[in-house]
């Protein structure tokens, strides 16, 4: 249910690209799921970590335990144990190419 409302929250500022690494398979993992996205601007990266916020506590009482990078816009984690979600600016994004670190991801749209 987390991870579909978070998805939820993304979608609702045009989050784009957004990619779900499956972690539950690899042993001593700290999270199950990597979800992954990107806006074209800081405030958009900026947005979707707050659409995510928003739609997780008004949908399921759920505040993320941390959430790192809201200084600079660029890249912003967004962290619920279970569920850590990466939201990049685009050019970052393709620097860093975490799906590829991982290697298991399933597109979502």
């Amino acid at each position: 249910m987390l991870l579909y409302k978070i998805i939820e929250g993304i979608q609702m500022v045009k989050g784009k690209d957004i990619s779900i690494i499956n972690l539950k398979d690899r042993e001593n993992f700290i999270c199950d799921y990597f979800v992954i996205c990107n806006g074209d601007s800081h405030n958009q990266v900026h947005a979707i970590s707050q659409s995510i916020e928003r739609t997780t506590i008004e949908k399921l009482q759920k505040k993320p335990w941390h959430i790192e990078g809201l200084r600079n816009k660029e890249w912003i984690l967004v962290d619920y144990v279970s569920i850590v979600v990466h939201i990049f600016k685009k050019k970052l994004r393709l620097h860093y190419d975490i799906e590829n670190l991982w290697n298991h991801n399933t597109k979502y749209n």
